[in-house]
């Protein structure tokens, strides 16, 4: 085969192989009915498609401070409308005990998903923190993709800290 046949070929391949790199989506962290955070996927996620929930695992930096993993035969369509939340209140699914969320302090948050129809993805990432109220009182506050760190630590922090 002549070099300028061998190009097309292989834009080819490679565009045939692209799907099955998985793809990352956006997790959404809100106060859950409650209290405290509860995590699911944001309505455009949903649009592109419904994912069968497998695992969450929550973490302060590397070190993971909750974890929650459903068995293969309890899965279930995680929806924007779903919210689970933080330490899994479900005595019977298999988890970790959840170690106490401090105000002002970042937590990254993934959640595993079998693929459903469409575009959905197979993993969703969030960060968030209990953002620290003049009060005493915490809310939880999602740290968005492009959020500037700045002196309040991603709003983290009240202004004045």
């Amino acid at each position: 085969m002549s070099v300028p046949y061998r190009i097309p070929v292989l834009l080819c391949a490679c565009c045939l192989a692209a799907p099955a790199c998985a793809r990352v989506g956006a997790a959404e962290v809100r106060e859950g009915p409650r209290g405290g955070p509860c995590f699911t996927i944001t309505p455009r996620e949903e649009r592109l498609g419904t994912p069968e929930f497998r695992s969450i695992v929550v973490w302060e930096g590397t070190r993971p401070v909750w974890k929650m993993t459903m068995p293969k035969e309890r899965t279930f369509p995680l929806t924007f409308g779903m919210c689970v939340p933080y330490g899994g209140k479900v005595a019977s699914l298999p988890r970790t005990t959840p170690a106490p969320l401090a105000p002002g302090r970042i937590y990254s948050l993934r959640i595993e998903a079998q693929p459903g129809k469409g575009s959905a993805a197979s993993s969703y990432e969030a960060r968030f923190c209990l953002a620290r109220q003049h009060d005493g009182s915490a809310v939880v506050h999602q740290i968005w993709n492009g959020d500037r760190e700045g002196p309040r630590m991603y709003g983290c922090l009240p202004p004045g800290d």
